[in-house]
């Protein structure tokens, strides 16, 4: 691993950072935790760096990683028992939908309360604005699945949006996902 190689990948995080730190917000629901899976992925990714950045999109290669980061996760996070004093009805956000001025913070609370595997495809559907295809291939299942999840991931949205009073409409998500709810129903 030469200079030459880790100037040009530091250029590369330096560019994609933001973006990649967005993404994983939106898929982990918390700041921090965001942070960890973005620089873990980008700690993968500079160990091939060689090969992806021979890629057309390395950053593509980049959410992979964290998307299966994620998932990993998820799972090793599923199979531990936490002890509550009072089981609530649903998940919210601390105050909940209500208290966010912002209506992308308002929908990314709601989306934190969906399936993990629904919102990683919400998420890369529709914020990062890959296709059905790029999506069934970053989550590794098939294109039906994902229409599938997108459908019903829209309708508890909406749900969740509905229940809390808001309706999505002025959010950065909101607006996209109306219009290709209709195109994928």
């Amino acid at each position: 691993m030469g200079v030459g190689h880790d100037e040009d990948f530091g250029a590369f995080v330096a560019r994609a950072w933001p973006g990649l730190v967005r993404t994983a917000v939106l898929l982990t629901g918390d700041i921090t935790r965001a942070e960890d899976l973005a620089q873990e992925a980008l700690v993968r990714t500079h160990r091939r760096w060689r090969s992806v950045r021979r890629q057309d999109a390395p950053e593509a290669y980049v959410r992979v990683a964290m998307v299966n980061l994620q998932r990993s996760w998820w799972r090793r996070r599923a199979y531990r028992e936490v002890l509550v004093d009072a089981v609530p009805d649903r998940a919210a956000p601390p105050g909940g939908f209500g208290t966010a001025s912002d209506p992308d913070e308002v929908l990314a609370a709601a989306l934190a309360t969906l399936p993990p595997r629904m919102r990683a495809t919400l998420v890369l559907r529709f914020y990062e604005d890959l296709s059905e295809r790029q999506v069934a291939d970053a989550l590794g299942c098939a294109v039906g699945t994902v229409k599938s999840q997108t459908s019903r991931g829209l309708e508890q949205l909406r749900a969740a949006l509905a229940d809390a009073g808001h309706d999505g409409s002025g959010s950065t998500l909101g607006s996209a996902t109306d219009d290709t709810a209709r195109s994928t129903s």
